[in-house]
């Protein structure tokens, strides 16, 4: 069964300038994207999808292949993760004559991800005939009693009817992880996410988004609480 893996990777990081190459406990945090799929032994190809020539050489030297570089069109600000896979998947057919069955696009600034997650995902994705899998975790916030600010700077409960509801007795609320998805991109219809994805649950502290600097430190602790531990 022919498995490929998109690590999508522009150069074009706002917030954290060269985000996807930032040195994470001594190499590109990159490399744990690459290392992790090459460990799983599920890919019949790593690949590192980048616009970016350095990006480029440090993918080669952590083992991802970049067969060819990606378009300006997807990559500025507006492009999403599925433009990128789409151009993947059709220039591996028209440039290297390849196709794949299954792909999991797994992201750059994702140092917490561990390749068992992703073998369980992928039994998921198989023996239960998913369109995609991914990873989520549980709120640690009853989300139900969130509020919203008006432009007045009063607070009002979005949902009002849950104001005296024990947390117990609230509904469970996931988040994606945001780290990796398995896809069968023949049944992709313009989303990740469709009434048949499947999930892998992680625990909070497996999961960090990186989006600022404090994300940055707080990936840096979890990363050492979970190989400490």
């Amino acid at each position: 069964m022919a498995n490929l893996a998109i690590i999508p990777a522009r150069g074009g990081s706002k917030r954290i300038p060269r985000k996807n190459i930032k040195d994470f406990f001594g190499k590109p945090v990159i490399a744990y994207s690459i290392e992790t799929a090459l460990k799983s032994g599920l890919f019949s190809e790593v690949m590192v999808s980048t616009d970016d020539s350095e990006i480029a050489e440090l993918a080669k030297k952590y083992g991802a292949k970049v067969p060819f570089m990606r378009s300006e069109k997807n990559s500025d600000d507006f492009a999403s993760t599925l433009d990128v896979i789409n151009e993947v998947v059709v220039n591996y057919k028209k440039l290297e004559n390849k196709s794949f069955e299954n792909i999991c696009c797994i992201y750059p600034a994702a140092p917490l991800i561990d390749s068992r997650q992703i073998l369980e995902g992928f039994n998921k994705f198989i023996s239960q005939e998913f369109d995609s899998v991914f990873p989520v975790f549980e709120s640690t916030n009853p989300v139900w009693r969130g509020f919203e600010i008006s432009n007045e700077g009063k607070a009002k409960l979005l949902w009002p009817e849950f104001s005296q509801s024990r947390s117990q007795d609230l509904k469970k609320v996931y988040f994606d992880a945001g780290q990796w998805y398995w896809i069968r991109f023949d049944s992709l219809k313009g989303s990740i996410f469709s009434d048949n994805s499947g999930i892998v649950l992680l625990k909070p502290e497996q999961v960090q988004d990186i989006d600022s600097e404090s994300d940055w430190k707080l990936a840096e602790l979890k990363y050492k609480l979970i190989h400490e531990a």
